[in-house]
């Protein structure tokens, strides 16, 4: 029988210990970049506010503005914690349509009423006092008869491509833990909807996403189902949770890769 005298009983134990050494670096290595990717937008201290609807008057026993803040407030809970902030005018009494209105309507929107302003006005104040870094709408659809989500950038201004990019991840991830079907994204321009326009393009646009009016440079709404179609969906708190959740989480993924 060939016998291994003790020099080379200590090589091969060296070698064991070597090879076990090299895996742990390794393994450590791999945690430490995924816990890395994971904490930088944390560490990195992105400003985020997040506007839900305010609407109240969307649906017959369905409120726009109970479910899209219930999604929001799950993002908010979900980890990486951010530097987040929620703006809201419902329930504010020195607005006007602080619980109702339409995005793309002049006077729900830059209108002076009474002396008040509105509650889109008052919600896009408070958001650039925060400086964000990124700003979330979201919103249901109606009429649409589709069980679906949708995503909305501004036409036309400088980080058109980011926020297209940004918009398409979040939708996605939304589509990946719910039955509604990923409808892309669209610019605000081409809904045609009412008669807000955005003053550096002369189009149609949404209130909140023009970079006249918001000051974060990565704008997005969310339109989330549809009001009557994906009632049950809209209306399960468990849904609304993992929507917020992967919301949250996709959201975070992004952030980390804004490093360069």
């Amino acid at each position: 029988m060939w016998k291994i005298n003790p020099s080379s009983q200590n090589y091969f134990d060296m070698l064991i210990t070597t090879k076990k050494s090299a895996l742990l670096i390794l393994a450590l290595t791999f945690i430490t970049t995924q816990s890395f990717k994971h904490d930088y937008a944390k560490r990195k201290k992105f400003i985020v506010v997040w506007q839900p609807s305010h609407q109240t008057d969307t649906g017959k026993e369905f409120s726009e503005a109970v479910t899209c803040n219930a999604i929001v407030e799950a993002a908010m809970e979900t980890k990486p914690k951010l530097k987040e902030h929620k703006v809201w005018s419902l329930g504010k009494n020195n607005l006007h349509h602080a619980d109702s209105g339409s995005n793309t309507v002049v006077a729900h929107t830059t209108a002076i009423i009474d002396g008040k302003i509105s509650g889109y006005a008052y919600e896009l104040q408070q958001s650039n006092k925060k400086k964000p870094d990124v700003f979330i709408s979201v919103h249901n659809n109606g009429g649409t008869k589709r069980n679906a989500v949708w995503g909305y950038i501004h036409y036309g201004d400088k980080y058109e491509a980011e926020n297209r990019e940004l918009a398409a991840r979040l939708i996605k991830a939304i589509a990946s833990v719910t039955t509604l079907e990923n409808r892309g994204v669209l610019l605000d321009s081409t809904t045609g909807r009412n008669d807000y326009r955005c003053k550096s393009t002369g189009k149609r646009g949404f209130y909140s996403l023009d970079e006249n009016i918001n000051t974060a440079p990565y704008r997005v709404l969310l339109e989330i189902g549809d009001n009557a179609v994906s009632r049950e969906i809209l209306l399960d708190p468990v849904s609304r949770k993992k929507m917020g959740e992967a919301i949250k989480l996709e959201l975070a993924a992004w952030l980390s890769e804004r490093k360069n």
